[in-house]
């Protein structure tokens, strides 16, 4: 639920500001009427003035400014008081943070001053705007409407009557029926009930009517201001998102102060709970809804424990329709990304630990001869997911620290293909005289199988689990190929693709000085001089045995969009680097048949 700070006594134990104070540089003889409430004008009930001399620099006939926010239950007769025959006179306080206002009450030992204003600063003193006016005659005075002829008005006559002539209040109440606020932490409850600094301006003084013919006292000696206590009631400023507060600035305890530090729930922080935790920037921050009681809780961001603080992005939160928006900083454990979610170039993930661990990103260990440094992404050794590295032409491994099957002469430039049909010897190059069949994995990665005897048969091939060949439907990214795409009409046709077909991959097999891939075709968009029929056929692959892979790559089970070229002479339809190979989709399909039909003449 929302939260709200008790209401206090802002002014306890916090001192005003005043322009003047009596006996400040001599000894001031002053009078005053008997602490009693006149209600009426008449000649009887005022008693006789009493006269006495005020010194600040004398503790028993000192009133100073902190006379005014004692505790008036413990000193119940001290007072402040102006200097004499001042007309303007100004007390301020300010505080070390924001509070909310809720009333401000000021008990007079003088008359009520004939004119005054409440004011109230938001940022420390730097402007100031009203609260209210008060003033006998607010027309003749501000040239505003008295608030008792009409309601909501700016100023009022109600407290500035000279009578009582001591203990009158002066009162104001923030929240009023003029100012209706229903959630009290919304922009316009802020802007009314937020403030740093309080003053109030005495700006005319008015005579006790009790002042007659037979005065004895001279007048100058009633010509000051006084007032017992000064009450501001408030409460520390928590947007919300907390009930308690603690002392701002400053250490220890002060009795019956209202703090100005927000003991902060919700998962909110800051002197004021006006942002997020540094963990819990998920969502946009939010005060709590006075009206609802909703909280408004901020939201962790999902860093995997990976990070100690995130921020909040706006673009992030918008693309992900407005559910997520937080952005993890600094990640540790090698780790990057929004939410720490994957590791940093050089690390992959270990998927034997939970995403949270410490060490779920394990350095790369890629063989520095056999590996290469420059792949699609140029900052990865390895690749992020599995930790296989990019091996150099001829080079096998998940670390790249031998040669390919086929292929010898491990080295700086990687490795080098045998003059055989089938394998050599990894370190000579020397031919086996063995020259088995198998099949090409899918994607195309020619295997890397263990080295048999020859008089073993083919069942007895085995993988070694652990260092067994790569394929594209095992570890795509071992193949690396460059991808023809789909251009404009112009490049389209300037390929002068002999065939266009649909098809679906069976297969792939190395033939020892080449491969073969088996396509079942089921559409023939455009054919050559080589006859294709909607029946299995094979295509062959031109560029392999330089790689380790076919390509492009073509995966058993997927169905493609071809265009290549063929070899009429031998009735081979083969594919390159400059065919287009992509998966099919119905759209692509009529996007190549109205080229082939319109484009292309």
């Amino acid at each position: 639920r929302a939260c709200n700070p008790p209401v206090g006594n802002l002014a306890t134990r916090r001192t005003p500001v005043t322009l003047t104070t009596c006996g400040q540089n001599s000894t001031e003889l002053y009078c005053s009427y008997p602490d009693q409430n006149l209600l009426h004008h008449t000649s009887h009930g005022c008693g006789q003035p009493r006269c006495t001399k005020c010194n600040a620099n004398q503790p028993d006939n000192s009133h100073l400014p902190a006379d005014m926010t004692d505790d008036f239950f413990v000193n119940p007769t001290s007072w402040w008081q102006s200097a004499q025959g001042v007309h303007r006179e100004e007390i301020r306080l300010d505080f070390e943070t924001e509070f909310y206002l809720t009333h401000v009450i000021a008990v007079f030992k003088s008359p009520r001053p004939a004119a005054m204003v409440l004011e109230r600063s938001q940022d420390y003193g730097q402007t100031w705007r009203p609260y209210k006016y008060f003033s006998v005659n607010c027309t003749a005075t501000f040239g505003l409407q008295d608030d008792l002829i009409e309601d909501g008005s700016m100023c009022t006559s109600r407290y500035s009557d000279a009578v009582p002539c001591t203990r009158g209040e002066v009162i104001y109440r923030a929240l009023s029926p003029s100012n209706k606020i229903e959630d009290p932490y919304s922009p316009e409850a802020q802007d009314l009930l937020k403030l740093t600094n309080l003053r109030l301006l005495l700006l005319k003084r008015q005579e006790c009517p009790c002042h007659g013919s037979g005065l004895v006292e001279k007048p100058q000696r009633f010509a000051h201001y006084a007032i017992y206590d000064l009450i501001i009631r408030g409460s520390c400023f928590c947007n919300g998102h907390a009930e308690e507060c603690e002392l701002a600035n400053r250490t220890g305890v002060m009795e019956n102060m209202v703090h100005g530090k927000c003991v902060c729930r919700h998962n909110t922080a800051g002197d004021h709970c006006e942002k997020c935790a540094p963990l819990y920037n998920d969502q946009p921050w939010k005060p709590g809804d006075g009206k609802t009681g909703a909280p408004n809780e901020c939201r962790k961001c999902r860093c995997h424990n990976h990070a100690e603080s995130c921020h909040f992005d706006l673009s992030v939160w918008l693309a992900s329709g407005k559910r997520s928006g937080g952005v993890c900083d600094n990640c540790k454990h090698n780790t990057e990304g929004h939410r720490c979610q994957r590791c940093k170039p050089g690390y992959y993930r270990d998927r034997g630990k939970p995403m949270s661990s410490a060490e779920v990103c394990k350095p790369c260990a890629c063989q520095p001869m056999g590996s290469v440094n420059t792949t699609f992404s140029s900052s990865w050794r390895c690749h992020p997911r599995t930790g296989f590295c990019y091996c150099k032409p001829g080079v096998a491994g998940p670390n790249c620290d031998r040669c390919l099957v086929g292929y010898w002469g491990f080295g700086e430039n990687g490795c080098r293909p045998c003059d055989c049909a089938r394998d050599c010897d990894q370190r000579t190059g020397r031919c086996f005289n063995s020259e088995p069949f198998f099949n090409v994995p899918i994607g195309g990665r020619i295997p890397d199988l263990v080295q048999t005897p020859i008089n073993e048969s083919e069942e007895e091939w085995k993988w070694n689990d652990h260092e067994q060949g790569f394929s594209a439907l095992r570890h795509p990214e071992k193949c690396v190929c460059k991808e023809k795409v789909l251009g404009s009409i112009t490049d389209f046709c300037q390929m002068k693709y002999a065939y266009v077909i649909k098809g679906r991959i069976l297969s792939a097999h190395d033939k020892g000085t080449h491969a073969e891939v088996v396509v079942k075709v089921k559409k023939v968009l455009k054919s050559g001089k080589v006859k294709i029929a909607r029946s299995n056929r094979s295509i062959y692959p031109e560029s392999w045995t330089n790689r380790g892979c076919t390509c492009p790559i073509l995966n058993p089970g997927t169905d493609y969009l071809i265009a290549g070229q063929e070899d009429s002479r031998t009735g081979k339809l083969l594919v390159n680097m400059n065919s287009l190979v992509k998966p099919w989709k119905a759209y692509l399909g009529k996007q190549v048949s109205e080229i082939l039909r319109t484009g292309c003449k």
